[in-house]
């Protein structure tokens, strides 16, 4: 497995919609900085990896679904370096595994299945200390890499954007050096699919005066995400990590495009994303980026972005997450 990660580049993006609107609309790649540990994953796993490191841990211990993008980049990115892993996976084990987990396992990843309800306690000192007493000295990652280290570690996405090919490699990731690139002033509008909002905090720390972070929850009613970003938010700067230089950027949630809840699809959104493929070469995942590039083409539409806007769609990777999708979907047609 290559220790060797990519800046991500970027593809501008042309069709009708966007020039009758009158904007410049460009794609970050996340998912092409490496084939297992990428997207915004990486970016929420690596200053968790530098901790452990640092105090000495030897095995990780994350929390996720069954199809979790999450539970996949941890058990890959454990085996690149170093660590043992341990997947605490939400609800009853189902085998065959499915793709996500059998990969998982592949990678040395122990899993470990967990009630719902006992699940539901994930964050609670209680479980916490169980989980300590059950497996010994882990350090724990939340879900989804959703804590003040997955903030600092988003903080970098747009700095590490470069505006070049995919072509210098860059190999000292791990030790938690980053790039960065005056371009990123250039775009007025950062769009980003949301799930746990720690992206969405990171890239809101980043962002210079003008620019501002456009959010698409895929959980249905996902205001309520808007307090977890002001948390994230208030502690990250309170903290003693690395500070931003500006202050946070102006961000909002877009709401409307959850197509039925989180890991939701239907055929509308299922032929947007095979069209999109086509036209532009650029995959999509259904849970999370097919959702909000469906939502910004809608307001694109509607008129919602400014004439000579710049927009920058973060791709955040998840691509793995499809084959299970696409194989959960076809055992339901056949229902």
């Amino acid at each position: 497995m290559s220790l060797i990660f990519f800046p991500p580049p970027i593809q501008q993006i042309n069709s009708e919609i966007i020039h009758r609107a009158g904007v410049d609309l460009y794609v970050l790649r996340l998912d092409l900085m490496h084939p297992w540990v990428n997207g915004n994953k990486w970016f929420k796993l690596k200053y968790n990896l530098l901790e452990a490191k640092e105090k000495n841990f030897t095995t990780l211990l994350t929390f996720g679904g069954a199809y979790s993008n999450h539970i996949y980049a941890t058990a890959a990115a454990g085996n690149l370096f170093g660590f043992r892993t341990i997947g605490v996976i939400r609800g009853e084990e189902r085998l065959p595994l499915n793709p996500t987990l059998s990969f998982a396992v592949q990678q040395g990843m122990r899993l470990v299945y967990m009630n719902r309800e006992m699940y539901r306690q994930r964050n609670t000192p209680a479980l916490e200390e169980y989980l300590q007493q059950r497996f010994g000295q882990v350090f724990i990652i939340p879900e989804g890499g959703s804590n003040l280290n997955g903030v600092r570690g988003c903080m970098e996405i747009i700095g590490d954007a470069m505006p070049t090919a995919l072509t210098e490699p860059v190999l000292s990731v791990a030790e938690g050096r980053s790039r960065s690139a005056g371009y990123a002033y250039a775009f007025d509008h950062i769009c980003v699919a949301c799930g746990t909002a720690t992206t969405l905090a990171g890239i809101t720390l980043s962002l210079h005066q003008g620019q501002r972070a456009i959010a698409f929850p895929v959980l249905k009613n996902g205001s309520f995400l808007a307090q977890e970003i002001e948390s994230l938010l208030t502690n990250y700067l309170a903290s003693d990590l690395p500070a931003p230089s500006n202050s946070p950027a102006p961000w909002e949630l877009v709401c409307d495009y959850h197509f039925g809840g989180y890991a939701k699809v239907n055929d509308e959104l299922l032929l947007f994303s095979q069209q999109f493929r086509e036209k532009h070469g650029i995959p999509l995942d259904y849970v999370y980026t097919a959702k909000m590039f469906y939502g910004v083409m809608d307001l694109l539409k509607q008129g919602f972005f400014g004439k000579s806007d710049s927009l920058l769609l973060v791709h955040t990777g998840g691509l793995q997450g499809n084959v299970g999708m696409e194989e959960k979907l076809q055992r339901f047609s056949k229902i």
